[in-house]
């Protein structure tokens, strides 16, 4: 798996630290995954806060709030081509699996139902009050691999960090689906390694 590990803080502008991680990777695809518009849906996000130092009722807010931007700004960027967020996640709850938006099997079944060759899975981790951890997978839902799998440090005010972490994944999402599932290495365009496995987080 070919992971992006990114540290975010805010000191009057974002600092980006990227760093790859590749485990079982192959040379990016010469030639594209699927059509630019095929489908994507995206699972309601995940929160994990059981190693967090201190856990408050409200870290759910957070995982709240990254589910919003994530649905509002893939929503922006897709437009019709993203299936109606509210319509993926019925299909997860009809699951009765609390764990499914976070496993790349139970994601691959549910973007089916939906009609979906793409979908998108996050999670927000909480490890203190001013450091929390965004993850996220683009996996193409007919083969189950793992084109894009992120994860970024966020650092700062909580509720500003999660939207930049978020808005950022999103646009990557949309870059990424709209060249077929062919990833560059952002920012400088170099081609990236891209996994060939299926797998869950």
């Amino acid at each position: 798996m070919s992971m992006r590990s990114r540290s975010l803080g805010v000191a009057g502008a974002f600092a980006l630290c990227l760093a790859a991680s590749p485990v079982t990777a192959q040379d990016a695809p010469a030639a594209a995954l699927d059509a630019p518009t095929a489908p994507v849906a995206v699972l309601p996000v995940v929160l994990y806060t059981e190693q967090a130092n201190v856990q408050e009722a409200t870290d759910t807010a957070m995982a709240a709030l990254a589910d919003s931007v994530l649905a509002g700004k893939l929503t922006e960027l897709l437009g019709t081509q993203l299936v109606p967020p509210a319509r993926s996640a019925a299909a997860v709850v009809a699951r009765h699996d609390a764990t499914c938006s976070a496993v790349v099997a139970c994601a691959r079944a549910v973007a089916r139902t939906v009609g979906a060759r793409w979908v998108v899975l996050v999670k927000v981790s909480k490890t203190s009050n001013l450091i929390w951890l965004f993850t996220g997978q683009l996996v193409h839902v007919p083969d189950g691999r793992i084109v894009l799998d992120d994860s970024t440090e966020l650092k700062g005010e909580p509720d500003g960090m999660v939207r930049a972490g978020t808005r950022i994944f999103a646009e990557r999402v949309t870059r990424t689906v709209r060249a077929g599932g062919v990833t560059t290495n952002f920012p400088n365009g170099a081609p990236e390694a891209a996994n060939t496995q299926a797998g869950s987080r």
